[in-house]
């Protein structure tokens, strides 16, 4: 299978190739395709954040056809292996083929989502492909939180039927995701002179993992099992004062390690005896989800300052207290987390204690509930609480003229038509939000190892994507 640039979605895929367009790094892509429609002489409308809306007038017989929305994302995440030289902010990617896939040399490809990207430009250059009016949108820094999708207005959407072009599989298409909300809980901290036995309470060997995409595991979370064993060992009678406490790298995965340091007057051997009570009790309740956790703790030197006792006593409080992992499984998609929360990240930076959560949930009321749980056990606990606006989620409905359509389209080239959920994020999320009643599929090539430098694209889905991508605009009529 080669590579043809006399296919023209092969041909921009190419010249977009040629264009550095990591994240935040979007404006020379953005100006490419905004060139691309004045060249061909397409209404076109450039956002404050590098997003293009470009419209095409339907072709023959189609003039009184609902309009189709057709969407992808221009930004490409950023990775090389160690031994490759590549500047992402200036050169171009190194394309090859070998055994049917395309890679770049030593890095990402982008075909997420450069496959849509270049799927749209050939669509909006042909006059011989029957459609719809369409509205090609191009948005930007999805990467990094679907930021550049945040931007648009319901008047940006030119129609009620919309293909995502950020999916991959050919035969699949998604039917809901979740939207999400990024919490943080934030103390400063006036550290209090100290001269107590110090102890490290360390958890690690956890599975971690992607907080939407495996929640519904159970896997260990690193900082609330330690929050949990410091508060029952208080329960217990224990004297626990922090003096540190970090874990986890990101909001959106499950921590695989934290450390919590604190200062105690009670006799070691009385401590040790009633922390290593609960480690035992917690890795015997992770001996089927996360059997590889190790739970220490080791004694330190005197400390010489700690956290002041209440506020310690009130983080602990909120670790312990507050909702965490799989909330809601849907009643009507088999094995599908609808709600859950993540508590990612506790840090301290300039003597602030930060904790940062990801909720997300299908059903905006389920978000809502959990971020007013959150923002509750905070106001009881005389925490401060960041809540931002964050972005919707996409409910699963059970009818959809767009799903029949797609799906007639795939049993014509013998291929099975399946639907999926995720509990990630998606820019249709976003978009459902805007319009409530836009009509969603999901569609795309195959894609793999995407976000690492052993991403590649199979060629073969890419020309049969193309055939069906057309077909399924034939028969929105």
């Amino acid at each position: 299978m080669n590579f043809d640039l006399n296919k023209r979605y092969c041909y921009y895929f190419n010249e977009i190739s040629k264009i550095p367009r990591g994240s935040r790094n979007e404006k020379g892509i953005s100006d490419y395709v905004c060139a691309f429609a004045k060249a061909h002489n397409l209404p076109y409308k450039q956002d404050h954040v590098w997003n293009v809306m470009i419209d095409k007038p339907a072709s023959a017989g189609y003039e009184q056809s609902e309009p189709i929305i057709l969407q992808a994302h221009m930004d490409m995440v950023c990775e090389k292996n160690n031994d490759v030289e590549h500047d992402f902010e200036k050169d171009p990617l190194d394309l090859y083929v070998e055994d049917g896939w395309l890679k770049a040399r030593g890095t990402t490809l982008g075909g997420d989502d450069g496959h849509g990207v270049a799927y749209m430009l050939a669509i909006l250059e042909d006059e011989t492909i029957a459609h719809p009016p369409l509205e090609c949108i191009f948005t930007v820094q999805e990467e990094i939180g679907l930021l550049g999708m945040a931007e648009l207005h319901a008047e940006d959407l030119h129609g009620h039927r919309y293909i995502s072009l950020d999916g991959g599989g050919l035969n699949i298409t998604d039917t809901s995701c979740a939207g999400a909300v990024s919490p943080k809980i934030i103390q400063k901290i006036d550290w209090e002179p100290c001269n107590l036995p110090e102890y490290e309470l360390t958890v690690k060997g956890l599975q971690g993992g992607h907080s939407g995409g495996l929640i519904h595991l159970e896997r260990g979370n690193a900082n609330i099992i330690a929050g949990r064993i410091l508060k029952e060992a208080q329960i217990a009678g224990a004297d626990i004062t922090l003096t540190w406490m970090q874990g986890g790298l990101k909001e959106n995965a499950i921590p695989r390690e934290s450390v919590f340091r604190f200062v105690s007057n009670t006799p070691a051997e009385q401590l040790n005896e009633i922390i290593g009570k609960s480690i035992r009790e917690i890795t015997a309740e992770l001996q089927f989800s996360d059997a590889g956790v190790s739970i220490t703790l080791t004694p330190k030197e005197n400390a010489s300052r700690s956290f002041p006792k209440e506020i310690s006593d009130r983080l602990i409080n909120y670790i312990f207290l507050m909702p965490h992992g799989l909330q809601h499984r849907s009643m009507a998609v088999e094995n599908l987390t609808i709600a859950s929360l993540n508590l990612g990240v506790i840090s301290i930076k300039d003597d602030t204690v930060v904790f940062e959560i990801m909720a997300r949930a299908a059903d905006d009321s389920m978000r809502f509930d959990i971020c007013h749980k959150l923002q509750t056990l905070a106001d009881i606990l005389q925490l401060h609480c960041d809540m931002p606006k964050g972005y919707p989620g996409w409910a699963y409905t059970p009818e959809s003229e767009m799903r029949g359509i797609m799906k007639n389209v795939l049993e014509r080239h013998g291929l099975t038509y399946v639907e999926q959920a995720t509990h990630g994020g998606l820019e249709c999320g976003i978009v459902k939000g805007l319009d409530p009643k836009m009509d969603i599929i999901t569609f795309g090539p195959i894609n793999l190892d995407i976000h690492s430098p052993d991403e590649r694209m199979d060629l073969q889905s890419f020309d049969d994507g193309w055939t069906i991508l057309l077909d399924i605009l034939k028969d929105c009529r």
